[in-house]
């Protein structure tokens, strides 16, 4: 990469993409939300809580690794957690590894309420995000991503 002076100002560009990055995010999450909680009855955090658990190996995770994952506090997740628990879709369970943790572990039925769900999140992604992304390389953009979370 060319050297910089990390103190320059920045460009108008770059100006115009930091201030509408935020904003953006914000709003494709909660878009992602509402679309979500009106087609299915699922908070884009409950989703995303379903589909890491059922990527997970037998489906179960620390629930400390999941907060992660999620991008949610312990304690929010506590409550997705408990909602979840509450409609039978993930159920609690001590960790084997350290009895001080806790892990979620998706149940059959929330297996088959996050596929009842992918198509209305596969189509609000479409719609809200992928169809405003229109001649954008993506392959560069998810390379950037992955190089800002420092995953690739």
């Amino acid at each position: 990469m060319p050297d910089r002076d990390e103190t320059a100002r920045l460009t108008a560009e770059e100006q115009a993409l930091i201030r509408a990055l935020r904003p953006a995010m914000a709003a494709l999450m909660r878009a992602f939300d509402e679309d979500l909680r009106r087609a299915q009855g699922l908070s884009h955090a409950e989703y995303i809580t379903l589909m890491f658990l059922a990527e997970a190996p037998d489906r179960t995770m620390r629930l400390s690794d999941l907060a992660e994952l999620v991008q949610q506090s312990p304690s929010a997740l506590g409550r997705t957690v408990r909602r979840l628990e509450a409609d039978g879709l993930v159920s609690r369970e001590q960790s084997a590894e350290d009895a001080r943790s806790f892990n979620a572990v998706l149940t059959d039925a929330g297996l088959a309420r996050l596929e009842q769900a992918h198509p209305t999140h596969i189509a609000s992604v479409r719609r809200h995000l992928f169809d405003r992304l229109e001649g954008v390389d993506l392959g560069r953009l998810a390379t950037a991503f992955r190089h800002i979370t420092g995953t690739g």
